[in-house]
């Protein structure tokens, strides 16, 4: 495994780098016992309050907790800053593009992107060609992946602008360590992340449709049974507003109505947790029932803004991932202030033929897989996974993009033997309405398996709370 950036100590893991220095003080003072009370609180609070995840496939059907761990990720306010300023541009870029593929498409004419990347992309959607929604807005809310390697620069590892999750364990992740250990807080200036509701709040009701000033937002659900139904709950309530499934709403007179107590209310704007497949059965897929018939002509018209927009995720498949930063230079006249990972693209001969070549050592994915599925972590395969893959690749070429091996960033983590180096990633979330804004922070993933690259709470990762100190 090549050598790795450790976020908390300096090169040979022995002098604590200065924004850890004060915690490290801290830890110092703590007994073992301690900690593992601490610990053990966490998971009964966390269990008693329903902060849980369903794993889709599997058998037995329970709820997991997602591993909480007590050493949080610090960022000290000038690398923050640096990870703002890249996070806003690349998102605005990306919203410019999806723009521009449904109305003009001078990104295509120009040759910059392929036609067939896009109109071929299983997430473009015809249905939604020279369709105004408010603001040009389609990606209100992203969950954009940061990884760092190296010597500790930071790279964008993908986009997620379907229905990014993960926002309610940030929230959740600070208020455990707040309520766990108060005297951390007294000897840390950490930019607060509680008012995340408020501006999404904000922000959804800036994109309501023209002419609207008092906005009804709701927050609209697959159901109890999905994966992520606690956040969709969460949220709702932390903003104040309705949680709704398809069956409480229903489309006449070119509105979307819900339904309450009080007789049918129209409802503006549509935070939507589904993705689009479902959303409309006369649209989209006819064997929905977690949809609201009607609702597709409705916001085709602009009358009720749906957040994410109907399309955006042709702009998060991991076959455009690798023209993001030609979009930046394009859009904005811009270098792209945060690297892409390298990528090898399947569907060209010698990035294919790159790829089987170096199966080994490479991460292979599927350009719409997510979660930590489909994909081939070289180095860590045995010889019959990476033949299995080499056939999946072939049959499919188009299918697939690789990327090397990267040397994820390591921070001390609380494991079953100590204290000890865990991979991890990091996610903020940007809101884009009538302006970008983000609260200082994000998730913070955890492989709390010893070498492992994978985070993802599906595949055995956890969670940190991430810190940004202030100046």
């Amino acid at each position: 495994m090549p050598r790795f950036f450790n976020e908390m100590y300096d090169d040979g893991a022995s002098e604590v780098r200065k924004h850890y220095g004060e915690f490290e003080n801290w830890l110092a003072e703590q007994a073992a016992e301690t900690i593992a009370r601490k610990r053990v609180e966490a998971d009964l609070i966390f269990r008693r309050v329903g902060i849980t995840f369903a794993v889709y496939g599997d058998n037995a059907g329970t709820e997991r907790l997602i591993p909480f761990d007590i050493i949080p990720r610090i960022i000290p306010a000038g690398e923050w800053e640096q990870l703002q300023r890249g996070l806003t541009q690349r998102v605005q870029a990306l919203n410019m593009f999806i723009h521009d593929i449904y109305h003009a498409q001078h990104i295509v004419k120009a040759g910059v992107i392929p036609a067939e990347q896009i109109f071929r992309n299983a997430q473009y959607r015809p249905e939604m060609q020279d369709i105004e929604v408010a603001s040009d807005i389609y990606a209100h809310i992203a969950g954009v992946d940061i990884v760092r390697a190296g010597a500790g620069e930071f790279y964008v590892l993908e986009d997620n602008l379907r229905v990014p999750s993960g926002v309610s364990y940030m929230l959740e992740d600070r208020k455990m360590m707040m309520r766990l250990f108060p005297d951390l807080f007294a000897r840390h200036k950490i930019a607060p992340v509680a008012h995340y509701p408020d501006l999404l709040l904000d922000m959804l009701r800036s994109v309501a449709p023209q002419g609207v000033d008092d906005p009804t937002v709701v927050v609209m659900t697959p159901g109890m049974y999905n994966s992520a139904y606690f956040e969709h709950a969460f949220l709702a309530q932390q903003m104040g507003v309705e949680l709704v499934e398809g069956q409480d709403l229903f489309v006449a007179d070119n509105s979307v109505f819900m339904r309450t107590t009080r007789g049918p209310k129209r409802v503006d704007v549509i935070y939507r947790r589904i993705d689009d497949d479902y959303m409309d059965p006369l649209a989209f897929r006819s064997d929905s029932s977690i949809g609201v018939p009607g609702l597709m002509s409705v916001y085709q018209a602009g009358r009720v803004t749906l957040s994410n927009a109907i399309g955006t995720g042709v702009a998060d498949d991991k076959s455009i991932y690798p023209f993001v930063q030609d979009m930046i230079r394009f859009y904005l006249s811009e270098e792209p202030l945060l690297n892409n990972v390298p990528t090898y693209q399947c569907r060209k001969k010698d990035d294919l033929q790159y790829t089987l070549d170096h199966l080994s050592e490479l991460v292979v994915k599927e350009v719409h897989g997510a979660g930590g599925y489909g994909m081939l972590v070289g180095p860590a395969s045995t010889k019959a996974e990476i033949e299995d893959f080499r056939l999946r690749i072939l049959a499919k070429p188009e299918g697939y993009i690789a990327q090397p091996t990267l040397a994820l960033s390591a921070c001390p983590t609380y494991v079953e033997s100590g204290i000890a180096p865990r991979h991890i990633d990091l996610r903020p979330f940007v809101l884009s309405g009538k302006t970008v804004t983000m609260v200082p922070g994000g998730l913070t993933r955890v492989a709390l398996t010893e070498g492992s690259l994978v985070v993802n709470s599906s595949q055995g990762g956890g969670t940190k709370d991430t810190w940004i100190l202030e100046n």
